[in-house]
């Protein structure tokens, strides 16, 4: 358990101490063992692996009210998470959720990313164009809209052991993308009390305690944006335009994989990863 910016992440940590940090950045509804395929083979490779629990999730704090879960507190709890650890900066990689919290730490503090990989989430902007105008993207994303009511979401997810939320991981994968052992650590970490709501008011908090839009909302940090092209809720069109607002940036098609390519193609995924962290470390 680590202290940032006012409140206690529960942390996993691996790889030696003295490695180029990699910070791991997990989205909804997962936590830290969404990386678990990662952490291993990242740490072995030499680097200093961080993988917190993010707020709101697992074992971590949960601060009630909803400008507790906007993007700026969420970017602070990384830069902390950076401090307390003694790293100016790091690679940042960021899936889902995470990844929305690597790109505004990306723009709106680039001093402390060394470079940015975004794993199936386009730019915050570029999200926002595509809901305010692509009417296939809002479909996808009509679960966002219905998050924002009061109680019910946590009922309706709740219930039945978690079942709805069970079937977002299944029945959106590949078959036996995640195990029996795989689920049941998930439905632990969603029996935490108060996570169903801390892991709701992120959404909420999305469209109710938007981000200070800055002057600029450019990438100047390498970026490597890996997408997998089945993806259910995130259209894979929003890729190009998310790397047309970065400075330098790469963009990693995988056929056949889906919203959840890191736990779907690991040897791939840690390949892309490990050959950006390398020509990125050599170019430094």
């Amino acid at each position: 358990m680590v202290e940032t910016a006012g409140i206690r992440l529960h942390l996993v940590e691996a790889g030696p101490p003295d490695g180029a940090p990699v910070v791991l950045l997990h989205g909804f509804p997962e936590f830290h063992f969404g990386w678990r395929h990662q952490i291993g083979a990242l740490a072995a490779a030499g680097f200093r692996v961080l993988a917190p629990d993010q707020r709101g999730y697992n074992l971590s704090d949960k601060p009630r009210g909803l400008a507790a879960y906007s993007l700026d507190a969420l970017v602070a709890d990384v830069a902390a998470l950076l401090d307390g650890a003694g790293h100016e900066r790091a690679f940042v990689v960021g899936h889902d959720w995470g990844g929305a919290v690597a790109w505004w730490l990306a723009v709106t503090r680039p001093e402390r990313v060394a470079g940015l990989v975004a794993i199936n989430v386009p730019h915050p902007a570029v999200m926002r164009r595509f809901l305010r105008h692509d009417r296939a993207q809002r479909r996808r994303s009509r679960y966002i809209f219905l998050f924002q009511l009061p109680w019910l979401p946590e009922y309706r997810l709740g219930r039945s052991g978690f079942a709805a939320l069970e079937r977002a991981l299944t029945a959106t994968s590949r078959p036996g993308t995640f195990s029996p052992d795989d689920l049941e650590r998930y439905r632990a970490a969603w029996r935490q009390p108060r996570a169903l709501t801390g892991m709701l008011n992120w959404y909420r908090a999305a469209l109710r305690r938007p981000p200070r839009r800055p002057a600029s909302v450019r990438v100047t940090v390498p970026t490597l944006i890996v997408w997998g092209e089945r993806d259910r809720f995130l259209h894979k069109a929003m890729a190009a335009p998310s790397a047309a607002l970065c400075d330098r940036a790469e963009v990693e098609m995988i056929p056949g994989a889906t919203h959840w390519v890191q736990h779907e193609e690991p040897a791939k995924v840690n390949r892309l990863l490990l050959e950006f962290f390398g020509r990125e470390t050599a170019g430094s």
